[in-house]
């Protein structure tokens, strides 16, 4: 990979990383038509998943900030309640990323047939959020906030979004959309940032788990994640609004047309 194609993984991944049409899947997209041949180590999604994480950071920094004021009083408060909700919503992809680490990365090799077929479960899962009318609630209980980490553990098939996934399950549970959007934005931030901490230890110490090079040149690496952070504050912005508003359905209809598109190819 050269750091052109890095530059426009990146984009790609920070405009699709927050709008529901799934990040992962359009990363495989673009490897095919730009005929990108990495390995099967993640080492650059992972990096490029870090870099919009950060720039949920930056866009979400006030809500942030109050969560860890709030939760370092070390009382039983609002901010500790949601901190505890966002952990226990972490449970399912913790245990997806431990227990099945090595079959997840090979579906990541399988092709393009898996994410059509993930584009088309993404599509017809926005569009029943869409038109759903669920009771609505006041606030997000924990037992949704697993159900929504469960929606998130299942997201790591590529062409099933993850903020789709995640921010429609919310919305089906009958809670707040623009609140469920945030929720599903923070709720990704430690697996992330952890997950990316372990890559770039392996990238510097120059070998995996299993003693074998690392593969993935550290100059592009770079490209993509500047790149990834950039287009990330703009799309994390517009999507909080966008979910607020109700547009998903457009969405679901971009999803149903790709998803036809990549299996078709």
């Amino acid at each position: 990979m050269d750091w052109i194609e890095a530059l426009i993984l990146g984009i790609l991944q920070g405009l699709t990383e927050f709008l529901p049409v799934s990040s992962s899947g359009h990363l495989q997209i673009a490897k095919e038509v730009l005929g990108v041949k990495m390995t099967e180590d993640l080492t650059f999604e992972v990096m490029v998943h870090a870099a919009t994480v950060c720039s949920t950071i930056v866009v979400l920094r006030k809500e942030i900030a109050t969560l860890l004021t709030g939760f370092f009083r070390f009382r039983m408060n609002d901010e500790t309640r949601y901190i505890l909700k966002i952990i226990v919503s972490m449970i399912p992809v913790a245990v997806v990323g431990f227990c099945f680490k090595e079959q997840v990365e090979q579906l990541f090799g399988e092709g393009l047939v898996v994410v059509g077929s993930c584009l088309l479960v993404t599509a017809g899962l926005l569009a029943f959020a869409c038109y759903a009318r669920p009771r609505p609630q006041t606030t997000l209980s924990y037992r949704d906030a697993f159900v929504i980490g469960v929606a998130q553990a299942i997201a790591v098939l590529p062409g099933l979004s993850r903020s789709g996934s995640t921010i429609a399950t919310g919305i089906l549970l009958g809670n707040n959309k623009e609140k469920i959007a945030k929720f599903s934005f923070l709720m990704v931030l430690v697996p992330i940032l952890g997950e990316a901490l372990l890559e770039t230890v392996k990238m510097l110490t120059g070998s995996d788990a299993a003693g074998a090079t690392a593969e993935a040149p550290l100059f592009p690496l770079l490209i993509g994640f500047l790149a990834a952070f950039g287009s990330g504050l703009a799309a994390c912005r517009w999507m909080i609004r966008l979910v607020a508003k109700g547009k998903l359905i457009w969405f679901a209809v971009y999803c149903a047309a790709m998803g036809l598109v990549v299996l078709i190819w």
